[in-house]
C-alpha cells in the first residue's frame, strides 16, 4: 500500500474515534423512580426534593393527609397528591419538594380525600407533577430518617389543648443526657419500661406523647395527697393539688408518679403493673390516634381500665390513700338555671383523635359551667346515623360525676345527621321523663365536624317552636370549593335561634375549640337573651279581627291600630317566631296582610299604621270564617294560633258557628268588647270566658290598659300547658 493511502485510512480512522459515536452512547440515562405504598409520609424520607411512584387506589386506604396546598411531612405522599390533583386515584408519578415548617395546616375536601387541620408542624412539603426537571436527576433509591422515641416535656406542648395524644414527629430531635439525682420525694419522674429501674446517665423516657397546655393552668404537684381519693377508684386525678390542678382535663394520671414508702423513698412499681403501660418501640415513632380509619384504630388498655390512655388502674386503697369524706350534694349555679343537651358528632368523618377531643370540650364545659340540681342541668345525645341519648338531663346532678360518664362514651359512627338529631330531642329528650324542669329554659348545642349530611331547617324549626334554643358549633366548617358539597346552603342561619351571630360558633380548627368553652358558657347562662325558650312571645301564628263598622269613626279606629301595634311590640317577629295577620271586617272582609308577609318588627309595625279605615256595615261571624280560610289555613305546625277578635256593636250574623269551628280547629280565641259590644257574643267568640278570654272596655281610650292583661294571660296559658 502506499504512503498516502496509509495515510488516508489513519485520518479516516481519526475522524471515526473522535466525532461518530456508536448508536446509544448520546442518550441521557434513563431516571428511575422508586416505588412507595400508600402509607408512605414525606418526613420519612430524608431527600429535600425527590420523585416517587404511587400505587392504585391510595385514597380507599384513608390514610390521613394534613393541611392543603401545602401539606405537614406526617402526610401521606399519595394521598396528598390526589388532593392536590396531581394525580388520580389511579396512581402515578409524584414530585415531592421538602420546605419549612408551617404555623397552621388548613384541612380541605378535594378530589375525594379529606384533609385535616394541624398546627405549628416542624417541616413541610408540597407535590407536583412527575414530570423531571430539565438537567435534575433524582434519587433512584431513597433514604430513609431513623427515627427515635421522644419524651415528655413539661410545658412544651402548645398543640393539642384537648386530645391526649399528639401526631408524633418522624425524628425528634435527641434529648440532652444529665445525670439524675437519687430520688427522695413524689416529684420524680416513673419509667414506663418493665424492667427495674437502674441508675443511668440519662433521664428516664416517660413516654412519646405531648401534654397539653390545657394541663398546665394550675400549679402543679406532683406529691401524693391522701384523703382525696374514694376507696376503690382509679387514681386517674393524681396529680391534682389543693387548687384542683389539671381541671377540666383527663390527660395526666398516675403513671407520672413514683409510688413511695412513708419514708419518702423511691419505690419502683411491681413489674406486673408495669406491663400495664403502654410499650413503646425505640425503633419507630407511633402513628397519631386517626391515622388509621375508625374501624382499625386499637385501644390496649381501654376495654378494661376506661379510654383514658393515661390512667394506670391503681386504686386509693391499693396504696393505702384516706377514703374521701362525703361531701353536700353541690346545688350548682342558681344564676344559670337551663336544661342543656349537647349533641356531639359521631359520625365516622370525625376520627377517633377528634371525637376525644370533643369528648374532652365537654368534660370542660361540664366543669365551668357547674351542674347542680339549682342551676344548670345537662344531658349528651351522640348522633351519627340514628341519635341516641348517652345520658339524659336527670342522670347526673354534679359536675364531678359528669367528667367520668364522658370519658366513657364511646363513638357510634355513620354520617352526620344532624336534622334527624334535631327532631329527636324535640319529640323525645326534653320531657318530664328525662328531666326537663319546664321553668328552666331548654338549650340545645349541636357539634358538627364540617357540615351535616341531612337537611336541618325543618326540623330546627319546629324544635325552635317548641321553645328549644339551638346553638350551633360548627369545626372546620366548608370552605368555598366545598360548598357545594353541602346537602343544605347556610344550614347554620337556617337552625340557629337567631342569625345575629349569637348562637352560633365556628371554630377554624379543632385545636382551637377549648377556646370556645368560656364564652359559649357565658351565653347559654344568659336567660335574657335565650329568647326561643319564651314561647308564650313567639313560635304564635296570631290573627287580629279588627272591627272597621261606621260606629267605631277614624279617631277610634287609629287608636284600635295603636293597641294592636302596642300588643305586637311584646312578640318576637319573625318567620320562625310569632308571626302576625291582620283582617278588617264591616259586610265585607278585606285581608290587611297574612302570616309572614312582614318578619321583622319594624317593617310590622309600619304595615299596621298604613292600614286605612274602611266603614260600613258589622257581619263579625264571617270575618271570623274569613280568618279561618285566609289566615289560620295556612299556619304552621307546632305554631299557637291565636285570634284576638276587636269590636264595638252587636253583629249583624251569627258567631256562634263561626266561633266554634275555629275553636275546633285549635284556635285560641280572645275577645274585645268596646262600648255597645254584645256581652254574649263576646263569650261565645272567646275559647274560654272562665280564663279571662273576654274582656269589656268602656271607652276607646281605655284599650291601653289591657295590653298587659293580653300578654300576661298569653304567657300564663302557655306555662300551665302540660309538656310531653
Amino acid at each position: 500500500m502506499s504512503k498516502p493511502t496509509l495515510t488516508a485510512v489513519f485520518i479516516a480512522f481519526l475522524l471515526t474515534s473522535s466525532g461518530a459515536k456508536p448508536n446509544g452512547k448520546n442518550k441521557k440515562p434513563k431516571q428511575v423512580v422508586p416505588a412507595i405504598e400508600c402509607v408512605m409520609r414525606a418526613g420519612k424520607i430524608s431527600h429535600p426534593e425527590f420523585i416517587v411512584k404511587c400505587p392504585a387506589n391510595c385514597r380507599e386506604t384513608k390514610e390521613k393527609v394534613y393541611g392543603t396546598g401545602v401539606f405537614a411531612s406526617i402526610s401521606s405522599i399519595c394521598n396528598a397528591a390526589i388532593h392536590s390533583g396531581v394525580i388520580t386515584n389511579s396512581g402515578g408519578k409524584v414530585i415531592v419538594m421538602k420546605m419549612a415548617g408551617q404555623a397552621v395546616y388548613k384541612g380541605s375536601f378535594a378530589n375525594g380525600v379529606r384533609s385535616l387541620s394541624l398546627p405549628n408542624w416542624r417541616e413541610s412539603f408540597s407535590v407536583s407533577e412527575g414530570k423531571p426537571k430539565k438537567g435534575v436527576i433524582y434519587p433512584s433509591t431513597l433514604a430513609f430518617v431513623s427515627s427515635r422515641p421522644s419524651t415528655v416535656k413539661t410545658g412544651d406542648s402548645k398543640d393539642l389543648p384537648f386530645s391526649t395524644m399528639s401526631p408524633v414527629t418522624e425524628a425528634l430531635e435527641p434529648e440532652t443526657t444529665t445525670t439524675a439525682a437519687p430520688p427522695t420525694t413524689t416529684h420524680v419522674t416513673t419509667p414506663i419500661t418493665t424492667a427495674p429501674p437502674t441508675t443511668t446517665s440519662a433521664k428516664p423516657r416517660v413516654s412519646v406523647h405531648k401534654i397539653p397546655e390545657a394541663v398546665f393552668q394550675y400549679p402543679i404537684e406532683m406529691s401524693i395527697l391522701p384523703g382525696r381519693y374514694e376507696s376503690g377508684q382509679s387514681q386517674s386525678a393524681q396529680g391534682k393539688g389543693p387548687s384542683q390542678a389539671f381541671r377540666g382535663s383527663s390527660v395526666y394520671a398516675n403513671r407520672f408518679l413514683p409510688r413511695t414508702n412513708t419514708a419518702g423513698v423511691h419505690r419502683p412499681e411491681t413489674a406486673t403493673a408495669m406491663r400495664r403501660q403502654p410499650q413503646v418501640s425505640s425503633t419507630s415513632a407511633p402513628e397519631p390516634e386517626d391515622h388509621k380509619p375508625p374501624s382499625e384504630t386499637t385501644h390496649t388498655r381501654e376495654s378494661s381500665i376506661g379510654s383514658n390512655p393515661f390512667e394506670s388502674g391503681f386504686s386509693a386503697q391499693r396504696q393505702g390513700l384516706t377514703p374521701r369524706v362525703p361531701e353536700l350534694m353541690p346545688q350548682g349555679d342558681p344564676n344559670c338555671k337551663v336544661d342543656i343537651a349537647f349533641l356531639m358528632d359521631g359520625s365516622w368523618s370525625i376520627g377517633k383523635r377528634r371525637f376525644k377531643i370533643q369528648k374532652d370540650f365537654l368534660v370542660e364545659v361540664s366543669q365551668v359551667i357547674n351542674v347542680g340540681v339549682a342551676g344548670p342541668m345537662m344531658g349528651i345525645i351522640q348522633y351519627g346515623d340514628d341519635p341516641a341519648t348517652e345520658f339524659s338531663l336527670k342522670s347526673f346532678s354534679s359536675s364531678k360525676d359528669l367528667k367520668p360518664a364522658i370519658n366513657k362514651i364511646v363513638q357510634k359512627g355513620g354520617p352526620s345527621h344532624v336534622g334527624k338529631a334535631l327532631s329527636y330531642i324535640n319529640k323525645h329528650f326534653f320531657s318530664d321523663a328525662n328531666g326537663n324542669r319546664g321553668g328552666a329554659p331548654n338549650v340545645a348545642v349541636v357539634l358538627v365536624d364540617g357540615w351535616p349530611t341531612d337537611k336541618v331547617e325543618e326540623a330546627s324549626r319546629l324544635a325552635r317552636e317548641s321553645g328549644i334554643n339551638i346553638f350551633f358549633v360548627t369545626i372546620e366548617g366548608p370552605d368555598e370549593n366545598e360548598k357545594q358539597n353541602v346537602v343544605e346552603t347556610n344550614f347554620v342561619d337556617k337552625a340557629v335561634c337567631r342569625t345575629n351571630g349569637f348562637f352560633s360558633f365556628p371554630i377554624m380548627s379543632w385545636f382551637a375549640l377549648r377556646k370556645a368553652v368560656q364564652p359559649l358558657v357565658k351565653r347559654v347562662c344568659d336567660t335574657d337573651r335565650l329568647v326561643c325558650s319564651k314561647t308564650c312571645l313567639n313560635a304564635n301564628d296570631i290573627a287580629f279581627v279588627i272591627d272597621g263598622s261606621s260606629s267605631v269613626g277614624t279617631g277610634n279606629f287609629r287608636t284600635v291600630l295603636q293597641f294592636v301595634a302596642n300588643v305586637t311590640q311584646e312578640f318576637e317577629i319573625s318567620d320562625t317566631d310569632t308571626r302576625v295577620g291582620i283582617v278588617q271586617y264591616t259586610y265585607e272582609q278585606r285581608l290587611e296582610f297574612a302570616f309572614g308577609q312582614h318578619n321583622n318588627k319594624a317593617d310590622l309595625l309600619n304595615a299596621i299604621k298604613r292600614i286605612n279605615y274602611w266603614s260600613g256595615g258589622t257581619s263579625t261571624g264571617a270575618a271570623i270564617t274569613f280568618a279561618a280560610d285566609q289566615l289560620f289555613s295556612k299556619s304552621k305546625p307546632n305554631k299557637r294560633k291565636i285570634m284576638i277578635v276587636i269590636t264595638d256593636g252587636r253583629s249583624y250574623d251569627d258567631v256562634r258557628a263561626p266561633a266554634l269551628a275555629v275553636h275546633r280547629k285549635g284556635v285560641i280565641a280572645y275577645s274585645i268588647g268596646i262600648a255597645w259590644a254584645a256581652q254574649d257574643e263576646l263569650e261565645y267568640i272567646a275559647t274560654d270566658p272562665d280564663k279571662e278570654h273576654s274582656f269589656f272596655v268602656d271607652e276607646f281610650d281605655n284599650l291601653y290598659k289591657y295590653v298587659s292583661k293580653i300578654i300576661h294571660n298569653i304567657c300564663n296559658e302557655f306555662n300551665s300547658q302540660p309538656r310531653n
